[in-house]
């Protein structure tokens, strides 16, 4: 297995991956795929490059594990465990389809390479927790990341897992958020407005870095910052692009849970695979 990737080599992931996001909702006429999108490039990194991991042996007790809290963003997740090896890519057709194993929303029991169910938005986060001070426990060296979306963080169990990585000190936890600025029901900050980001994670006692989230060269610098921090948890705050790859599906809030039909499919292709 490759263990090193151009930045060329991981955009044709990343890219590869957005293919399978648009193959995944269109078969099964229903999903999310703006969000899915948006974190194409971070889930690349993650899986291919940052994160100690064995397709060969999902359950190992010292990989290091990623919780896809916003886990309605699953097709990324399952596009990002077939590249890399998990499972057939044959499968991601079969999305939400009955008797699949790749179901709307990701479940450990029946997926290889997911390492918590998640889809109650603020759920997530704080099964993370638990997973990295489970590590602190026994001991272990792995490392917990887990992904947030921006509308979930207007969830209060996300900051009470907050508050509890900070207090706990549990430097083996790294957030990434998905600030894409968008949810079901339109822009965040008018919906219910999360934000300031930067200050409210440091007032909760994080080590906070803010990236551009379709950059490798910073999502490998943030990810090597959290990892060289000791003593607190560390958020890395993503600003991404809503459907990114797809004309049509940028920075539109329709497509947080719309799948597209044919035309599109075949339009959101031909811009993929230019």
């Amino acid at each position: 297995m490759q263990t090193s990737y151009t930045r060329e080599q991981l955009a044709t992931i990343a890219n590869n991956i957005r293919i399978d996001i648009i193959e995944e909702t269109h078969a099964a006429k229903s999903g999310h795929p703006g969000g899915s999108l948006s974190i194409a490039e971070i889930m690349t990194y993650l899986y291919f490059v940052h994160m100690n991991i064995d397709p060969q042996n999902p359950a190992w007790e010292d990989r290091d594990r990623l919780v896809l809290s916003k886990g309605h963003a699953a097709p990324v997740l399952y596009a990002a465990l077939a590249e890399r090896g998990y499972f057939p890519r044959e499968d991601l057709i079969t999305l939400r389809k009955i008797d699949s194993h790749l179901q709307g929303h990701p479940s450990m029991k029946n997926t290889p390479g997911v390492d918590m169910t998640t889809g109650s938005l603020g759920q997530g986060i704080s099964a993370a927790c638990g997973m990295a001070l489970a590590a602190k426990i026994a001991g272990k060296n792995y490392r917990t990341y887990t992904i947030v979306g921006d509308g979930e963080s207007q969830e209060g169990q996300v900051w009470e897992a907050c508050m509890f990585a900070a207090h706990r000190k549990l430097d083996n936890l790294c957030i990434i958020l998905d600030w894409n600025g968008l949810q079901i029901d339109g822009d965040i900050t008018e919906v219910m407005n999360p934000t300031p980001y930067a200050e409210k994670f440091e007032a909760f006692g994080f080590h906070v870095i803010s990236i551009d989230a379709h950059d490798f060269d910073q999502i490998e610098s943030a990810l090597k910052e959290a990892d060289a921090t000791k003593g607190q948890p560390t958020v890395i705050i993503a600003r991404s692009v809503k459907g990114k790859g797809v004309s049509f599906m940028e920075n539109k809030a329709s497509w947080h849970g719309s799948a597209p039909n044919d035309a599109q499919y075949e339009q959101a292709l031909s811009e993929l695979k230019k």
